[in-house]
């Protein structure tokens, strides 16, 4: 892009002239790019809003958004270090959230809701049950490269006994905390002293909301570790255990005793602001933030036992799998060692090959014993006659089907009867009904009948009946005229008669001759 001025055109600057170049240096990008993906981290929650234009019903009243943060928030709080939360029991308290939207609607729907919104956060539909948003980055070079960012919400994972649990991933607590890619000590910390601060100053409703978060860190910071173990437990060379996990442990072992230490602190704290206010919604945050440090201390209690079993975990499965039986050699390759060798060869030298493989690769068979009893018996056997047309097929067992037609042949005569008229008359709907009561006052189906034949006569099959060789059609036309009956309401048709194009032809032709 050029930059050029009406007085001068001749002295552009020249950092004017060259077009806007991206942001040098990986930092730069990096920035943009981590708020991308925050940005596609939080674009199923707002796809909920969007389709629910979809579901069958107004539901409209619902945030689904909204419900959908709920969720993440009940499966988080939910879930432990070595199973997840259970489905039913995430749906079960997830309904109060979605009843309070709509009180008047019933609770099947409420339900419905609730289980729309988990299975789409799960992402049920899709193959891998992940999301993918594209982003662009720069190379090094310069030049614009899209990339795929795949990621989870919430994850379906096996528990003991064959059960399926839920847990969330790190991507759905950043999206609930509202950060992306933070180091999870440096915002633990953060919280903490947040946290301790808000409590002095008596700031209780801010310090629930530090407290929440402090939560999601600890649960994140257990994540990291449990998924280190499950790597170690399928491949102990896959996980770095000379300097990368044992780092992390003795770094997570400090971090979860500085805890303690401020955890137990802020406990005391708040019990005090507790016990000292006499504001009732003062007590009653007090008392919902001592639950919330109280479920941090046992949410640490719990990673330092699983951090002090991470080193003979370790051990034990690098004993394991280093005196595992080795896996069987491959299979023979067809067309690597079999194929492509011989192609190349004389037929007498390739017969050889290919004689020698399928002799081997045929597999053992057991030789019959002969018995001279048996082979006299084979030999005067006569051979078994075999029809020309093949086996005898049985005779099938037919049911005559009822019939459950509700009019006779006799009524369809007496109303096609009445329905062929001459194609310059055609009649009313309301006069064929009051001639078929009056011509067979004992048979009440008649009229019913001749009111069907005239309905289906509103859209007639011109061409079937062009097809089969018909001479007339019989037809109805609604001229807006309301019918006056005592037994039918609608529209009184005019019922008419209308010979085809092949009978008019014919007529013509005769008339000429």
């Amino acid at each position: 892009m050029t930059v050029t001025s009406p007085a001068s055109t001749d002295r552009v600057p020249p950092q004017l002239s060259a077009g806007p170049r991206p942001a040098t240096g990986p930092a730069a990008d990096e920035g943009l790019a981590r708020r991308l993906r925050a940005l596609a981290c939080t674009a199923p929650l707002h796809d909920l809003d969007a389709r629910k234009a979809n579901l069958a019903g107004e539901y409209s009243v619902y945030g689904m958004a909204e419900i959908a943060l709920a969720a993440i928030d009940l499966v988080t709080l939910n879930m432990d270090f070595d199973t997840g939360a259970d489905h039913e029991q995430i749906v079960a308290r997830l309904l109060p959230r979605v009843a309070a939207q709509a009180p008047q609607r019933p609770a099947a729907e409420h339900e419905r809701v609730a289980r729309w919104v988990l299975e789409n956060l799960i992402n049920v539909g899709s193959v891998d049950r992940g999301f993918r948003a594209v982003y662009g980055t720069f190379a090094p070079d310069g030049t614009y490269v899209r990339r795929d960012y795949d990621f989870k919400l919430i994850e379906e994972v096996p528990g003991p006994g064959g059960a399926v649990y839920l847990r969330t991933t790190d991507e759905a607590v950043n999206v609930l905390v509202g950060a992306l890619d933070t180091d999870v000590t440096s915002a633990q910390i953060a919280a903490e002293v947040k946290l301790e601060v808000l409590i002095s100053r008596g700031r209780l409703a801010d310090a629930q909301l530090a407290a929440e978060q402090a939560r999601y860190r600890t649960v994140q910071y257990s994540e990291s570790l449990r998924r280190a173990l499950e790597a170690t437990r399928r491949n102990v060379r896959a996980v770095d255990w000379l300097n990368a996990v044992p780092d992390m442990i003795a770094e997570a072992l400090d971090h979860v005793a500085e805890r303690y230490r401020h955890e137990n602190a802020i406990l005391t704290n708040i019990r005090r602001a507790r016990d000292e206010a006499e504001d009732p919604e003062h007590k009653r945050r007090a008392a919902e933030l001592v639950d919330i440090v109280k479920d941090c201390i046992r949410r640490h209690t719990q990673l330092q036992a699983r951090l002090l079993e991470a080193g003979p975990l370790f051990r034990a499965e690098q004993d394991r799998q280093a005196f595992a039986t080795p896996a069987a050699a491959c299979g023979l390759d067809l067309y690597g060692h079999l194929l492509a060798p011989v192609l190349p060869l004389p037929l007498e030298r390739a017969i050889r090959v290919t004689d020698a493989f399928f002799a081997h690769g045929t597999g053992l068979r057991t030789p019959v014993s002969v018995r001279v009893g048996d082979l006299v018996d084979l030999l005067l056997t006569p051979p078994v006659e075999r029809e020309h047309l093949g086996a005898e097929m049985p005779e099938p067992d037919l049911v005559a089907t009822p019939d459950d037609s509700r009019f006779s042949e006799e009524q369809l005569a007496a109303a096609m009867e009445l329905l062929d008229l001459p194609p310059d008359a055609p009649r009313r709907l309301s006069g064929l009904l009051a001639e078929a009561r009056r011509k067979n006052p004992e048979d009440p189906d008649l009229p019913y009948l001749v009111a069907l034949l005239a309905i289906h006569a509103a859209s007639p099959p011109v061409g079937t009946a062009r097809r089969q060789g018909e001479e007339k059609l019989l037809f109805a036309v609604d001229d807006g005229t309301e019918l006056d009956d005592p037994e039918f309401g609608g529209a009184d048709l005019i019922v008419g008669t209308a010979l085809l194009d092949t009978a008019a032809a014919a007529a013509d032709r005769t008339d000429a001759a």
